[in-house]
C-alpha cells in the first residue's frame, strides 16, 4: 500500500530521460504508479517530428508481445502520456531491470520507431514475513553464540527499496545478526548471548522488525515465540543450496519438475524432516505444487513460456524440533511451439480505384508470434491469383501493394487470403481473408449494340411514331455507366435534322417530328450521340440511316394523249393499215416507286373492239387484224392506265383515231368530239364562212404543201407537226423498262389535222435504236414548225370549213 508521503520521492523520479538509438528508437525512464495520462515525454519533439502531420500520418501506439497498451500518444501535442496503472511489481516481480516494449507506427510513408520504457521502482512496498508468529523450539542445551536462521521478510519492491536492515527488540537472551545470500537478499540470524535455562524460563517472545531503504523508510515485523526445550543442536542440510531445472512450457499437470532433500543428524523426532514453500508469489504456488514429506516439486497449473520464463522458489526444509534451513529452486521454462501467427490488419485502404498504378500501397499488415527463437520466425504469403503482393517493410510489419492494373468491369471486388507460417517443428499457421472493392471510374465510352442502325420508313406517316431504336452500353457503374442519347445538329436537304427527327434521352427510341413523302425525300443519315454520366463524360456515336419506303399514293399521270382541258386527240390511220401496224402509244408515268409505279394499259371500251390492241405494259395501240372497208372511219377508244398498288390507282384517257388515207376523205370531224363541244361548232362554222372567200387562195397553198409531204412520208398525212420529246416528261420520273413509262428505244411525232384548235391529231413513228434521237428529230420537227409556224390557225379554220 503506498503511503502519502511519497509524494516528495515522485516529484524526484519524475525527472524523466530519453536517448536516441542508431535506428531512431527512443528509451524513457519514469516511476511506476503514475497517474493515468501522466507526461512520460514528448516523442515528437525527441523524434524531430512534426506534430500538425501526427493525425494525417495515423500516429499510433503498437505493443511487442505485451497485452496491454500502457501509453498512448496525444496527436494534438506529441507528448507520451500514461495509459493505465504501471506496476512494476506485477510486470517484473524482483527482476532488477523492467523494461516494456512498445512501438510508435507512422503511414504514409510507414515508419516504426520502437520505444523502451524503463519503470523505476518507487518504494510503495512494505517489508512482510510470510507468517506473523515464528515459532522456535531451542533446546536449553544450546551454547552460546548458536545461531538460529530466521525466515527472511519478503520486500516487492527491489534494490534500495527492497529489505536493507533488521532489528531485535531489545532481550537479554538474543542478538540479531544480518547477512546476504548469494542472491544478494538480506536475512536475519538471532544469535543467543545467553545459555538458556528451561527451569527459569521455558519460552521467550522476541519482536523482530525488517527495515526496507526507501524514503520514507517502510518496515514489517514478525513475532517470534521461543520454546526451550532439551537438546536438539542439528538443524537439515539441503543437498544443494541452489537446484537448476528446466520444464517445458504446456507440462501436464503432475508433472514432476525435481525433487529436493534435506537431512537431519539428529535422531527421532528432531530428525525427521519436512518441506514447505518459504516467500514465493500466491501466483507461483497456484502453478507448482510441493510434497511435504517427499520434497516433491510437481506442476500444479498451466506454464505458459510467454507468461513467465524463470520461477524461482524458496523451500524450507524443518526438523521436528523447528529448525529449519532454506534452498532455492531456479525453474527455467522452455518454450515449445504453440502459439499460431497472429495477422493484424493495421491500415487497409478500401475501395481502391481502378485507375490506381501498379504499386499502389492499399494496407497494412502486421504478423506477429508469441513464440520465441524459431518458433516466432514468421515468414507470410499472399495468394498468387490475385494483382496483390506482399513488401516487407520494417520489423514484422507488411505493405500490400498493387502488381497490376485493375479493371472493375473485369473483377469488382477481391478477397485475399494471407497465409503467415512459423518456423517451428512443426510449423504453426494462420490465415486471414481480406476484402477489397474496386471503385469505378470512368473509363469506357458507351458503345452501340450495331455498327449502324438501318430505319425503314413508310411515307405519309405519322409525327411522333417511333421508326427504330439505338441501344449503347456502358460497363461503367452507376452514373459512369448511365447513358443519354441525343442527335448530333446536321442538315438534311437544307434543314435541321430536329425538323425531322427526334430521339428520347432515355430509351435511344427515334421518333419522326413530320410526315415524310418519298417523292420529296427518299433517304437520310443522322448521327446519334451517346453519352455517360461521368466526370468528364465519356461518349461514342453511329450512324443512323433512315429510308422512306414507297405508298402507292400517286395515280398515274398520263402524258399523252393529254387528258386535260376539252380538246380530243386524233390519230390518222391508213386504210391500208395491216395486222400488227403501231398505230398510236398511250404514255403515263407515276410518281411512285417499285411495284407502285409498275403500269398496265387496258382498252376498256372501243368503238370496234377487235380491232384494235393495246400492250399491257408498253401502251402501244396497234391493230389486231387488217383494215377492212367495212370498218368505221371514226373509232373511238377509252384506255385505263393502272398501276401496281396496294391498293391499285389509275387514271383514263380518250382516243380517237380516224381511218383514213387523205384529208379529202376525212368527214366533218366535229362528230367525234365530246357532246359538250357542240355549242363551239356553230361559232366554228360562222368562223369559216366568213374566212373562206378571205383565205381560199391560202388553202390552196397547203395543200400543196401537203402533198409534197406525203411524198416525203407515205404513211403520213402531214408532216412538221410538233414532236413530243423526252424532255417533256417530268424530271422526277423514272425511266422503267417496261414499267409503262416512255421506253428510251421509241421516239414519236405528233401532227396536227384539220381540225380546230380543240382537236389534237397525232400520228406515232416507231423508230429503233438505229435511228435518229430525240434530239435530232426535235430539231427536224421544229424546222417544219418554223415552216408551218404563221399558218397554223389558218389550217384550222379551212379545216373546218372544207368539212363544212
Amino acid at each position: 500500500m503506498m503511503h502519502k508521503g511519497l509524494s516528495v520521492h515522485w516529484l524526484f523520479l519524475s525527472v524523466l530521460f530519453w536517448a536516441h538509438t542508431a535506428n531512431g528508437d527512443v528509451s524513457y525512464s519514469f516511476p511506476e504508479e503514475m497517474k493515468r495520462g501522466s507526461v512520460i515525454g514528448n516523442i515528437a519533439k525527441d523524434l524531430g517530428f512534426d506534430v500538425s502531420r501526427l493525425s494525417s500520418r495515423k500516429a499510433r501506439i503498437d505493443t511487442e508481445g505485451n497485452r496491454k497498451r500502457f501509453c498512448d500518444i496525444n496527436l494534438n501535442t506529441g507528448e507520451l502520456t500514461v495509459a493505465e496503472r504501471i506496476d512494476r511489481e506485477g510486470l517484473c516481480g524482483k527482476k532488477s531491470s523492467c523494461v516494456i516494449k512498445q512501438e510508435l507506427v507512422l503511414e504514409n510513408p510507414l515508419e516504426l520507431h520502437s520505444i523502451t520504457l524503463r519503470v523505476q521502482d518507487v518504494n510503495d512496498n512494505s517489508p512482510h514475513f510470510g507468517k506473523g508468529v515464528i515459532n522456535l523450539e531451542i533446546s536449553e542445551s544450546a551454547d552460546k553464540g548458536k545461531r538460529f536462521l530466521l525466515e527472511e521478510a519478503n520486500d516487492a519492491d527491489i534494490e534500495q527499496n527492497s529489505v536493507q536492515s533488521y532489528s531485535i527488540q531489545n532481550n537479554e537472551y538474543f542478538v540479531l545478526s544480518v547477512q546476504s545470500n548469494s542472491l544478494g537478499e538480506k536475512y536475519a540470524e538471532i544469535i543467543l548471548n545467553k545459555e538458556l535455562d528451561r527451569e527459569q524460563q521455558h519460552e521467550v517472545r522476541l519482536i523482530v522488525t525488517a527495515v526496507d531503504g526507501g524514503t520514507p523508510p517502510r518496515s514489517g515485523t514478525v513475532a517470534i515465540h521461543v520454546t526451550v526445550l532439551d537438546a536438539n543442536d542439528n538443524a537439515p542440510v539441503f543437498s544443494q543450496a541452489v537446484y537448476k531445472v528446466s520444464v517445458p512450457e504446456n507440462s501436464p499437470v503432475d508433472t514432476v519438475v525435481v525433487t529436493v532433500s534435506a537431512t537431519d543428524a539428529d535422531e527421532g523426532q528432531n530428525g525427521e524432516v519436512t518441506y514447505e514453500f518459504g516467500h514465493v508469489m500466491e501466483d507461483y504456488k497456484h502453478l507448482f505444487s510441493l510434497d511435504r514429506k517427499t520434497g516433491v516439486i510437481s506442476v500444479k497449473g498451466p506454464i505458459d513460456f510467454e507468461e513467465e520464463t524463470t520461477f524461482s522458489l524458496r523451500i524450507i526444509a524443518k526438523d521436528g524440533a523447528g529448525l529449519t534451513s532454506y534452498s532455492n529452486v531456479i525453474i527455467n521454462v522452455s518454450d515449445i511451439n504453440d502459439n499460431t501467427p497472429i495477422i493484424i490488419v493495421k491500415s487497409l485502404n478500401s475501395p481502391i480505384p481502378e485507375n490506381a498504378s501498379p504499386g499502389t500501397e492499399v494496407g497494412i499488415i502486421n504478423v506477429q508470434d508469441r513464440d520465441s527463437e524459431n518458433n516466432g520466425q514468421v515468414r507470410c504469403s499472399i495468394q498468387q491469383n490475385a494483382p496483390f503482393k506482399l513488401v516487407p517493410s520494417i520489423k514484422n510489419y507488411y505493405s500490400l501493394v498493387t502488381t497490376g492494373e485493375l479493371d472493375r468491369e473485369l473483377v469488382s471486388d477481391y478477397n485475399i487470403t494471407i497465409t503467415a507460417t512459423d518456423e517451428g517443428s512443426p510449423p504453426l499457421s494462420s490465415t486471414k481473408n481480406i476484402h477489397f472493392t474496386v471503385a469505378d471510374v470512368n473509363d469506357n465510352p458507351p458503345v452501340f449494340e450495331e455498327q449502324n442502325y438501318r430505319a425503314n420508313v413508310q411515307e405519309n406517316n405519322k409525327p411522333g411514331s417511333s421508326i427504330c431504336s439505338v441501344s449503347a452500353t456502358d460497363p461503367d457503374w452507376r452514373q459512369n455507366g448511365t447513358v443519354v442519347y441525343s442527335l448530333l445538329p446536321s442538315d438534311v436537304n437544307g434543314a435541321s435534322v430536329s425538323s425531322f427527327l427526334s430521339i428520347n434521352g432515355d430509351t435511344g427510341v427515334l421518333h419522326a417530328v413530320r410526315s415524310f413523302d418519298y417523292e420529296q425525300l427518299r433517304s437520310f443519315k443522322v448521327l446519334v450521340l451517346a453519352r455517360d454520366n461521368g466526370s468528364p463524360p465519356l461518349s461514342s456515336n453511329v450512324t443512323v440511316s433512315v429510308f422512306i419506303t414507297d405508298e402507292n399514293d400517286n395515280s398515274p399521270q398520263i402524258l399523252y394523249p393529254s387528258p386535260e382541258g376539252n380538246s380530243f386527240m386524233t390519230e390518222m390511220v391508213p386504210k391500208a393499215a395491216q395486222a400488227g401496224s403501231l398505230v398510236s402509244k398511250v404514255i403515263a408515268v407515276d410518281a411512285d416507286s417499285g411495284q407502285n409505279a409498275w403500269l398496265s394499259y387496258h382498252i376498256i371500251k372501243a368503238t370496234d373492239p377487235g380491232l384494235f390492241t393495246i400492250g399491257v405494259h408498253s401502251g402501244e395501240i396497234r391493230t389486231q387484224r387488217d383494215i377492212s372497208e367495212s370498218d368505221s372511219m371514226k373509232q373511238n377508244l377509252i384506255v385505263s392506265v393502272r398501276d401496281n398498288g396496294q391498293s391499285s390507282l389509275s387514271a383514263t384517257c380518250a382516243l380517237y383515231l380516224l381511218i383514213s388515207d387523205n384529208l379529202a376523205e376525212v368527214p366533218e370531224l366535229k362528230d367525234m368530239s365530246h357532246d359538250e363541244s357542240s355549242s363551239k361548232l356553230t361559232f366554228y362554222l360562222i368562223i369559216a364562212l366568213v374566212s373562206v372567200s378571205t383565205f381560199f387562195l391560202t388553202f390552196i397553198i397547203i395543200i400543196l404543201a401537203v402533198r409534197f409531204c406525203r411524198r416525203r412520208k407515205p404513211r403520213l398525212m402531214f408532216d412538221g407537226a410538233v414532236a413530243i420529246p423526252s424532255a417533256y416528261l417530268p424530271p422526277n420520273y423514272a425511266d422503267v423498262e417496261g414499267a409503262g413509262t416512255l421506253r428510251s428505244t421509241y421516239n414519236y411525232d405528233a401532227y396536227l389535222t384539220t381540225g380546230s384548235r380543240t382537236s389534237d391529231f397525232k400520228f406515232i413513228r416507231s423508230y429503233n435504236e438505229g435511228t435518229l434521237t430525240s434530239d435530232l428529230t426535235l430539231k427536224k420537227t421544229q424546222s417544219v414548225e418554223n415552216i408551218l409556224g404563221g399558218l397554223g390557225n389558218e389550217v384550222e379554220h379551212i379545216s373546218q370549213v372544207c368539212h363544212f
